[in-house]
């Protein structure tokens, strides 16, 4: 069972997550928190698997709460996932930076929400798929040409799978892939995973990386 503490300090936006994250038997929220000084402190009194985090909030930020989770020796197996409705490139950085493991916007779908909190529970790191784009984008601003390399995992990918790869490198969701490429969502989910086992990589995020620095991918 996946132990989730909820920080936001909106009652009716903990609440729907509550319900949303609840709907999978394999997770359970064991506290709630309106600022971030709380969070910390509900994190020490539950010690939970995942943490799903807001950023801006009267009374303690998250991602200060964010930095004394991950500094705090007994709290090394806490994982952070950001909830926010805001896509600052400062915040973003402050907050990975801060350690948290995944950061998401809150116009994700409650599946999307529920797969994320899973991953980061196992160890991954997860990105809402607008983020990755634009972490990508800057990855390509900083020296694109130069820092293309020959990766040979990929001389081992069908077309299609790297078609994938790329789109993946773009910030796609599984749904965005499929209608792209007319296939389903399931499709393009199960080709994911395929590509994840091929180029051993940890989640979509390092799936992006690579896409970028092959030159697979070219952000519009």
């Amino acid at each position: 069972m996946i132990r989730v503490v909820l920080v936001d300090d909106q009652e009716l936006v903990r609440a729907g997550l509550r319900s949303l994250l609840e709907n999978d038997l394999g997770i359970t929220v064991v506290a709630e928190a309106d600022n971030g000084v709380r969070a910390l402190e509900e994190v020490r009194r539950h010690s939970p698997d995942v943490v799903l985090m807001d950023i801006r909030m009267p009374g303690g930020d998250g991602i200060d709460a964010t930095a004394r989770i991950a500094a705090d020796e007994e709290l090394g197996h806490v994982r952070v996932l950001i909830l926010t409705t805001f896509d600052d490139p400062g915040e973003i950085d402050q907050a990975i930076r801060a350690g948290a493991a995944g950061y998401l916007l809150k116009d994700i779908n409650s599946e999307f929400l529920r797969q994320a909190v899973r991953t980061v529970a196992a160890g991954g790191n997860m990105l809402s798929p607008a983020v990755t784009a634009h972490l990508m984008k800057r990855v390509a601003e900083m020296g694109r040409p130069s820092s293309q390399v020959h990766d040979p995992r990929l001389d081992d990918l069908t077309e299609r799978e790297r078609e994938i790869l790329a789109r993946v490198g773009l910030g796609e969701s599984n749904q965005e892939i499929g209608k792209a490429l007319f296939i389903s969502p399931a499709t393009a989910r199960t080709y994911v995973s395929r590509l994840l086992a091929k180029l051993q990589a940890r989640d979509r995020t390092q799936l992006a990386v690579i896409a970028h620095r092959s030159g697979l991918s070219t952000p519009e």
